[in-house]
């Protein structure tokens, strides 16, 4: 496995899917990477040499990825909850924060169901 960015990305797949196992790096960011480090995009990883690997691992540079990037997503949700914004409120709530309907369906922000008790009826 060839180690870029401190993630090792599989050998037997293509450049532009092997980069897409590194976190901010998509299909379309992994194809100008490439572009910039002048590599094929169907070449495999183990076909690289270590010029080609030196060069995608410069190009990678260039960006905010993995640790610093999840770590300045965080900061950005914790400033919208600090400041108490709408979108931070759903997000202290666990609620879903860009207008879907929150009646039938978000289970996945939700979680699990937890089921209301009815009220017993007296019996006279």
């Amino acid at each position: 496995m060839a180690r870029i960015a401190g993630v090792d990305i599989p050998k037997q797949k293509r450049g532009v899917i092997s980069l897409t196992y590194i976190y901010g790096i998509g299909r379309s960011r992994a194809k100008d990477i490439l572009a910039a480090a002048k590599v094929d995009e169907s070449t495999k990883v183990s076909d690289w040499t270590d010029e080609e690997i030196g060069n995608i691992r410069a190009a990678v540079g260039q960006y905010t990825i993995e640790g610093e990037l999840r770590s300045e997503t965080q900061l950005n949700i914790k400033r919208l909850m600090d400041i108490g914004c709408y979108r931070g409120i759903r997000h202290r709530a666990g609620l879903p924060l860009r207008g879907q309907r929150t009646k039938n369906n978000s289970r996945t922000r939700k979680g699990k169901r937890k089921t209301v008790a009815n009220k017993k009826k007296v019996t006279k």
